[in-house]
């Protein structure tokens, strides 16, 4: 199981988990983003098992995932013109839409609001088990609930063994983890609102990511507008999210004497996690790890990084601060709220 890009390789796993979606259980399956969380979309008990073993609240709308040939008409209501130049530019791909919810789907993914967050994951894995199930579904359609398999708030998991920590409580019959290696991304797919054009709003970036604001606006012809107070909730909105459990605080090279006196004043383990250019300092309590400098790289190794320094037992984790540049938004989007969840 070691090449991903051959979904064949995968078909007797894939089969099983197909099955376990379509009888209302849980499966964990790769995304090019990260690992999600999945159930069947259109089973508001299996859904409701999501929500139960995150701890997520029953108000924080999912995401649904869908295979390239899926018919999009299934799911919502309609589609306006400026998603279909998003579909076609960027599905299969790390891409959420904001869309109206078509009536036939329960509200249970969307947190109870008129909307759904629709993706089409562009993982070889992800969409050969989206494709099984469509075939093992009556209405021949199919779609996964699945926000990332990690408890609400915390790290996400870009490897299959990242799932497995953070679900220990659940055993095989309750939780079917389909590996199929690292995550490539490594961060979770932008999510754009475009369920209110007929109003004239949108289209609106609700959460930033690999797809950046410039790589969107080439398609749209226009940037897309901020959040606003009357957007859609959505995953990952959350002023605190996507933190470990050691706490994390961000600085700047230019604060690196007081952070040094800092280290050596507690006495108790810390880590630095500081870009190549900055010079380390040496303390007795200090481990220094040093970042990658390219903003999609650091996002492909972030979660992973701050997996590995959480279970380094250290007192306090400290992150040098990123650019603040379009290219490093969804990764200062993930690391500022990291930050916010240790913040009094």
């Amino acid at each position: 199981m070691s090449n991903p890009a051959n979904s064949g390789l995968y078909d007797e796993q894939i089969e099983y988990a197909a099955q376990r979606l379509i009888e209302g259980g849980l499966v964990a399956f790769p995304t090019e983003t990260v690992y999600g969380l999945g159930a069947d979309a259109e089973n508001p008990v299996a859904v409701q098992g999501i929500y139960t073993a995150k701890g997520r609240p029953s108000n924080h709308p999912l995401i649904v995932h869908v295979h390239p040939e899926a018919d999009l008409s299934y799911w919502v209501s309609r589609v306006p013109e400026q998603a279909e130049k998003l579909m076609a530019a960027f599905w299969p791909g790390p891409l959420t839409l904001i869309l109206p919810r078509h009536p036939r789907i329960p509200d249970a993914v969307s947190g109870g609001q008129a909307t759904i967050g629709i993706r089409c994951p562009s993982h070889p894995v992800a969409q050969a088990l989206l494709r099984r199930m469509a075939a093992l579904k009556p209405s021949g359609q199919a779609g996964v609930a699945a926000p990332s398999a990690n408890k609400f708030g915390a790290v996400s998991p870009t490897q299959a063994q990242h799932v497995a920590a953070e679900f220990p409580e659940l055993n095989a019959e309750q939780l079917y983890i389909l590996a199929a290696g690292d995550a490539q991304v490594g961060i979770e797919s932008t999510i754009v609102d475009v369920s209110r054009i007929d109003q004239g709003v949108g289209p609106v970036l609700l959460r930033p990511g690999h797809i950046t604001v410039a790589m969107l606006s080439q398609v749209l012809g226009v940037e897309p507008l901020m959040p606003d107070q009357q957007a859609p909730q959505v995953s990952g909105s959350l002023k605190a999210h996507y933190a470990p459990h050691t706490e994390l605080a961000l600085f700047d090279a230019n604060q690196v004497e007081q952070l040094r006196e800092q280290i050596q004043q507690s006495g108790e383990p810390q880590a630095v996690l500081a870009f190549p250019a900055l010079a380390p300092f040496v303390a007795p309590n200090l481990a220094w790890y040093v970042c990658a400098d390219e903003a999609e790289r650091y996002a492909q190794l972030l979660y992973a990084t701050l997996r590995r320094l959480d279970q380094g037992q250290y007192q306090k984790i400290w992150i040098q601060a990123c650019p603040n540049t379009p290219a490093w938004l969804a990764v200062n989007d993930r690391l500022g709220r990291a930050a916010a969840a240790f913040e009094q």
